[in-house]
């Protein structure tokens, strides 16, 4: 495969990938009879003649399905009751008007758009003024004209199909969006996870280090009150918490022993690196890396991520100490961010209950010893309680992630 051909490979992917549902909105009336045989009308007159008389009008013209009623009080519970297609409504009726009942039915979400025709006698402007404002589809005079009645009801019915086709087709949209963005987000997160185990796999065979730290850290932001978006931004942005150790030597990484000085010295720059790593890259090296290669252009339009800037923060952060004495930028205090806080506790609990090549996993009980120690000077305590008062969950955590030797 050329150069060309892969290129034209990709972007008919992108543009597959981003294309809308294949059906359109197509609206077509069908068979004129099928409407006819399927359609539900309502007809609402105190006056039992007038019922029977529009009725058996539309039976002529092969309407077959009905609801009737002479009383206009049980109109509204007839419509919730029968859903019916169009409402033939008198005016001037004891009880509850027409005019009344029109209100009632555009005050319903269910029923806003259910089509109204009116009937009446009344010619004075008010009524039909009224009527107008308060949504009514359309009017006939009585007597009722079987030649006026006829049309006016087969174009306000395939009024409403057409509407009911749109409506449809906006619920098939709108389900293919969630679908659609589920799958970018189980997608998105996929490619952090791998993105985050590819550095923990320098020093931690199973990967379930960034797994373990990502729930903690979700645990923490529990306690403190995140929710929903929040939440998840967090667990996946603290995955990336070292992904700076890609930088490092793996002479440095995997030492067993004490790390002598110079070691150390580059180990702490890990988190400087994850942080350039989740950055977007400066003008001058982004206009290198398109020239090296067009594709890997596709790869770098979406830099701006709240989640990489989430996870910048954290791994600039997540090594700093509430007291200042931390690295690499020696912040104290509130000072150090609020992800860069709650990632501390969670990463430094997972590396003291899990193996590492310089020591043997330590027990839950020692581990919690050890971070309260750190109280004040190490961890933030609001950061610190947030995580004891979840201890439960800490422990489950601890199973289901285990490592597998």
């Amino acid at each position: 495969m050329t150069v060309d051909e892969l290129q034209m490979t990709v972007d008919n992917e992108i543009a597959y990938s981003s294309a809308l549902p294949p059906s359109a909105p197509v609206f077509e009336t069908g068979d004129p009879k099928e409407i006819l045989r399927t359609a539900k009308i309502m007809i609402v007159d105190d006056e039992p003649i007038n019922v029977k008389l529009v009725r058996k009008y539309l039976v002529m013209e092969g309407y077959q399905n009905f609801v009737l009623t002479t009383d206009s009080r049980e109109v509204m519970t007839l419509v919730e009751k029968e859903q019916p297609d169009l409402l033939l409504l008198d005016v001037m009726m004891p009880h509850v008007s027409g005019l009344d009942i029109l209100a009632a039915v555009r005050a319903s979400e269910q029923f806003r758009h259910l089509p109204v025709i009116i009937l009446t006698a009344a010619s004075d402007q008010a009524t039909r003024r009224r009527a107008i404002d308060l949504g009514v589809s359309d009017f006939l005079g009585k007597p009722v004209d079987a030649t006026e009645l006829v049309p006016r009801i087969r174009n306000v019915l395939i009024v409403k199909q057409h509407y009911d086709h749109l409506q449809k087709y906006s619920e098939k949209l709108e389900a293919e969006v969630l679908r659609r963005t589920a799958e970018l987000a189980r997608s998105r997160q996929e490619v952090i996870h791998c993105l985050a185990r590819a550095a923990e796999f320098r020093d931690d065979d199973t990967g379930r280090h960034v797994c373990r730290v990502g729930r903690y850290a979700r645990l923490i932001g529990e306690e403190l009150g995140w929710k929903g978006e929040q939440l998840e931004m967090l667990e996946q942005a603290a995955q990336l918490h070292d992904i700076g150790k890609i930088g490092i030597p793996d002479s440095i990484l995997l030492k067993p022993g004490k790390l002598a000085p110079e070691e150390m010295e580059i180990m702490q720059k890990h988190s400087a690196f994850g942080k350039k790593i989740t950055q977007s890259l400066p003008n001058h090296e982004m206009n290198v890396l398109r020239g090296h290669a067009e594709l890997g252009s596709k790869l770098l339009q979406s830099t701006d991520s709240p989640i990489l800037a989430m996870a910048a923060t954290i791994a600039i952060s997540h090594h700093e100490k509430f007291d200042g004495t931390g690295y690499p930028l020696g912040l104290a205090g509130e000072d150090i961010p609020l992800p860069g806080r709650i990632t501390a506790v969670a990463d430094v609990f997972d590396a003291l209950s899990s193996k590492r090549p310089y020591k043997p996993p330590y027990p839950a009980e020692r581990c919690f010893e050890l971070l309260r120690e750190g109280r004040g000077r190490h961890f933030d305590p609001q950061i610190l309680d947030a995580f004891f008062n979840r201890r439960p969950d800490i422990i489950a955590i601890q199973i289901r992630f285990a490592d597998v030797d």
